[in-house]
């Protein structure tokens, strides 16, 4: 049946029935219920249902509803975050393709809330020209929330062997020089996030004399409880295949570049910053390169704890285009790729407006914006 709550949290039976069961299955271990119903039923008590993330959740109880109403679940309850209309699109891959690993070796972890760990990698020689076409997270058991994003950047092909042999902390006066080479963001996963599987006439490609052959990665990890004696061995798993696709991909980075200017005042329920990808950096950076533009299949949509709401906004001579993708229920401990149902061209002199809504009303300080 169809309930709701209110804010005290007592249930109570909606008087306009949305929810219709499609099938129910009982056995010794599992009862489950298929249902459906309307993305948007014009019903004050129902939540719409839209591309952004969707909070479920679940309770039971081992008897069933009696006339008196439902059993008190106790701890037999539980939440998930999922984006329901957009799920993860999963590729049956064959378990006999190739793969590398670049993962951290017993890196310690500083009792302080944020460190950025960067390690230099060396991709595995290849000889001709292949195209990697699924990336998974490998995170340590018990450091799932402490990972909390994993960036991979393209370093200079002139470096050597020698910049493998140590990993130092990102952005310090002393980290290595040939840490600078590394500017071209390739791939990026963050907390949440499972596996990502490139679309079927897409890869990464390595092998080739501009692809990659050193690249940093870099691990954000999130320590707010100043946990000490913290050692971490994750890293990402890069699945490839001799099967060439149609199309490389790429990744471009839009958003609020992080400084000390971009900083949310405390107290404030609702705060909005914009980034700017404008018409004259989309002109130089595909003009040239890209004059047919580029094709956009995923967005990954990134922020932290204070973050509330995503836009990626797409501007065409002038004129705002359907919302390349948006989050209004961002949640910070889901960030997962968003495949868009169709592929969308940003052509050079297109603008991209990153717009991050925040809430700061439990804080007291300035909050600085990071990474």
């Amino acid at each position: 049946q169809d309930y709701f709550t209110d804010e005290n949290r007592v249930l109570k039976k909606d008087p306009q029935q949305d929810y219709h069961l499609e099938y129910a299955m009982e056995n010794s271990t599992h009862t489950i219920l298929a249902f459906s119903r309307e993305l948007h039923t014009c019903d004050t008590n129902d939540k719409s249902i839209t591309e952004s993330t969707v909070r479920v959740i679940w309770a039971y109880h081992h008897k069933d509803m009696g006339e008196a109403g439902q059993n008190y679940h106790g701890s037999n309850r539980g939440t998930k975050s999922l984006r329901l209309l957009n799920p993860e699109k999963e590729e049956v891959l064959s378990a006999s393709l190739p793969y590398f690993d670049l993962t951290n070796k017993d890196v310690p972890v500083p009792d302080k809330d944020t460190t950025y760990w960067c390690q230099m990698f060396k991709i595995p020689v290849q000889h001709e020209k292949h195209h990697v076409i699924k990336v998974e997270p490998l995170i340590q058991k018990g450091h799932e929330n402490l990972v909390h994003h994993i960036l991979l950047y393209q370093c200079s092909s002139n470096l050597n062997d020698s910049v493998l042999d140590y990993g130092h902390e990102c952005y310090h006066p002393n980290m290595p020089d040939s840490f600078l080479t590394c500017e071209t963001v390739i791939f990026a996963w963050a907390i949440g996030g499972e596996g990502f599987t490139y679309p079927p006439h897409v890869g990464l490609s390595i092998g080739t004399a501009a692809d990659p052959q050193f690249v940093l990665m870099e691990v954000h990890y999130d320590n707010p409880s100043y946990t000490e004696g913290l050692i971490d061995n994750s890293g990402l798993r890069l699945i490839y295949t001799p099967v060439i696709r149609k199309y490389d991909a790429g990744v471009i980075e839009a958003g609020l570049w992080v400084s000390l200017f971009h900083n949310i005042p405390p107290g404030m329920p609702e705060f909005v910053s914009e980034g700017h990808c404008t018409l004259e950096c989309l002109e130089e950076a595909l003009g040239a390169e890209r004059p047919a533009g580029i094709h956009v299949f995923a967005v990954l949509l990134h922020a932290h704890l204070a973050g509330r709401a995503i836009r990626m906004r797409h501007f065409h001579n002038g004129e705002e285009q359907k919302l390349l993708a948006y989050d209004e229920e961002f949640d910070f401990n889901f960030q997962e790729f968003q495949y868009l149902k169709e592929e969308r061209t940003i052509l050079p002199g297109d603008n991209l407006i990153t717009e991050c809504h925040y809430s700061t009303v439990d804080r007291i300080r300035m909050t600085w914006v990071r990474k």
